[in-house]
């Protein structure tokens, strides 16, 4: 736990469509993936920590505007409901990113519309659903993600992510892991848009217990932890802006 959460505010955007349609999900997850992963970060964030959740069945997706504005870092999973996010609420979260919330995507939100914005790739993968053993590795010890993490650990159950990830290059790489096939996966990256952090972290299928393994909970409440900006989200995002000559001095920029 770490004093660095005192009063942040933490959304955790789920789907939650998986859990009303597969009994073999409800039975891993049966108050939600959403809710798993809010107990997670409530256990290691800071006890002052808003952490509060959000779901695709709820009125403008679960985050209309004042939601938005009141989220310092925002989670989110998704899988098959991708095309039922409302563009306005894509272009909403985005602006946000833009401006400095934070943002974790974890597994399959690889695909969400949100991530393909802000990537601005295809971010298509190679996947295998057939109980794999993946390996995580840490290939950043020092960087902030990976405090409190292993070297390496081990998910024993796992759906299989392999490269070539379709991301642009990351700008911190933490994590890879390695699967029982053979194939490896960038699997903890951080990205930077605007005066936004973003975290993706690929460990977390629906049909596996992986959001109650105890390393992974650190690592997203890490992910959170970094991504959060410590100066707050800007009123603006930044935009193109035309000087006069003479601005700086007038502004006290010379001695």
């Amino acid at each position: 736990m770490s004093s660095d959460a005192a009063g942040m505010r933490v959304t955790v955007w789920g789907e939650n469509a998986h859990e009303q349609r597969d009994e073999s999900v409800r039975a891993i997850y049966p108050d939600g993936m959403h809710e798993t992963i809010a107990r997670g970060l409530r256990a290691h964030l800071h006890p002052t920590a808003v952490v509060r959740t959000a779901t695709l069945d709820q009125p403008s997706c679960g985050l209309d505007a004042a939601t938005l504005e009141e989220t310092d870092v925002l989670t989110w999973w998704g899988h098959i409901a991708h095309d039922r996010v409302d563009d306005a609420v894509v272009d909403a979260v985005c602006e946000r990113v833009h401006r400095g919330m934070g943002l974790v995507v974890l597994h399959s939100g690889h695909w969400s519309k949100v991530f393909k914005k802000l990537m601005g790739t295809s971010c298509n993968l190679r996947w295998r659903s057939a109980e794999d053993r993946e390996t995580v590795w840490t290939v950043d010890p020092a960087h902030p993600i990976a405090e409190g993490v292993p070297d390496g650990f081990v998910i024993e159950s796992q759906e299989m992510y392999g490269e070539f990830f379709d991301i642009p290059r990351p700008d911190e790489l933490v994590f890879i892991s390695s699967f029982s096939g053979g194939e490896v996966f960038r699997s903890g990256s951080c990205f930077h848009r605007g005066y936004g952090r973003i975290f993706y972290f690929s460990p977390g299928d629906q049909e596996f217990p992986v959001y109650h393994h105890a390393v992974v909970q650190r690592v997203i409440a890490n992910g959170v932890l970094w991504a959060r900006r410590d100066s707050g989200v800007r009123a603006s995002r930044y935009e193109l802006e035309r000087k006069d000559l003479g601005w700086l001095d007038a502004a006290g920029g010379q001695p």
